[in-house]
């Protein structure tokens, strides 16, 4: 399981989540479904349920199996981009503008 500390995640899981996570292992197979350039199947065994799409979109069509490594290193992306949208975000807020050298 992922550290949950400092984290609302679990709460905005449905109730039957354990139910669905399951359903889902079984779908693929408790086998990783990441795939790798050349298409190929990861074969390690699933431990985690990711999001496809990130959200709070729980049926099954928008999640998949993975193993821990695809799963962390999925979800560190994504951290990493929404950490450079942010910072992005704050840099507008704070940038200087310059008067026009014809208004001076």
């Amino acid at each position: 399981m992922p550290n949950w500390n400092g984290s609302d995640r679990r709460e905005r899981l449905p109730a039957d989540w354990p139910r669905i996570r399951l359903r889902v292992l079984r779908r693929d197979g408790h086998r990783c479904t990441h795939r790798d350039q050349y298409g190929e199947r990861c074969a390690e065994p699933a431990t985690d349920v990711d999001h496809i799409v990130p959200g709070d979109d729980h049926r099954e069509t928008n999640l998949r199996a993975l193993c821990g490594f695809h799963h962390q290193a999925k979800s560190s992306r994504e951290g990493a981009l929404a950490m450079a949208a942010n910072r992005r975000r704050i840099n507008r807020r704070f940038r200087r503008t310059e008067a026009h050298p014809g208004l001076m």
